[in-house]
């Protein structure tokens, strides 16, 4: 006997979200469960008050949130459901229709991924999907070192790649150590890596 999987829609993903049971992503037609670390959470905590600080002082008028849920499609055409770690969204897209589920299909400004065990995700998968929803800014903070070298080099030292958005493909930066992570959307940001690794807890 042969079992038919059928693959759910982005909008069926939305209608059997487990609600208040955690954080789910759709990944090539199936609800998964995302776990995170509580260091991978102090990590987007201090990101999303970072950035709400910032968006407040300058009057940016952004929404930042750890829970914005995005419609992506990958290249092969297959819709998928992405949670970013951090997402920063105008306030005009997040107020178009208040009364849904904090699900967007536009583009927001900034996705920021905390990389964990499954890093090639961030690295190639949702890379892609931000490029082609046409995010105009993406952060991939590898706290930990744990991708491989072709990305962060040898000896592996923490990293965080800031892509942006260059007529439609993403142009990526390398920071590291107590560089300042240049952002053009929070131009006068002052975050390094090491704050970042700081904020993690890992290390007293």
């Amino acid at each position: 006997m042969v079992t038919t999987f059928t693959k759910l829609t982005f909008e069926q993903f939305l209608a059997q979200y487990p609600d208040g049971e955690g954080k789910f992503e759709l990944i090539n037609g199936e609800i998964i469960k995302v776990e995170a670390t509580r260091a991978h959470k102090n990590v987007a905590r201090y990101l999303v008050k970072a950035f709400d600080q910032e968006s407040e002082r300058l009057g940016l008028n952004y929404v930042v949130d750890k829970d914005i849920v995005i419609k992506t499609v990958n290249s092969a055409g297959v819709q998928q459901g992405r949670n970013p770690d951090v997402g920063v969204v105008e306030e005009s897209v997040w107020n178009a229709n208040v009364n849904t589920y904090g699900a967007l299909s536009e583009p927001i400004q900034l996705a920021v991924e905390v990389s964990s065990t499954n890093w090639d995700d961030d690295y190639i998968d949702k890379l892609e999907e931000y490029e082609l929803l046409g995010i105009h800014e993406y952060w991939i903070v590898d706290y930990l070192a744990i991708a491989s070298r072709n990305y962060l080099g040898n000896p592996k030292t923490p990293t965080v790649f800031v892509h942006q958005l260059v007529n439609g493909k993403y142009k990526a930066q390398a920071f590291k150590g107590d560089n300042t992570i240049k952002s053009l959307t929070f131009p006068e940001l002052k975050i390094t890596v090491e704050q970042i690794i700081r904020a993690s807890g890992i290390y007293p």
